[in-house]
């Protein structure tokens, strides 16, 4: 039953973390506009997946491999994003 109730919060979470960024990501599609995103912090959160990927490799947990790559590739889109979009959109 322990297990079985770690699986479950383990899920929720790694659901959590992925979907976080994409409220961030359509915002930024929609509006062309992401002057308002921190490039510090993206760069950060992506260098923080990264080594949560490395480390989920070296030690063989897949289910924390996989949750943090989905969460790196959905975190390096709002990334990529910040550079294309980084300033405003003139009126």
């Amino acid at each position: 039953m322990a297990e079985w109730v770690a699986n479950v919060v383990g899920t929720a979470a790694a659901l959590c973390s992925i979907t976080s960024f994409a409220p961030q990501m359509l915002k930024i599609w929609k509006t062309r506009d992401a002057s308002s995103v921190s490039l510090k912090t993206y760069s950060l959160t992506v260098t923080c997946f990264v080594l949560w990927v490395v480390y989920g490799v070296l030690i063989q947990a897949w289910p924390v491999t996989i949750a943090n790559a989905c969460a790196l590739v959905m975190a390096t889109g709002v990334l990529i994003m910040k550079w294309r979009f980084g300033r405003k959109p003139e009126a």
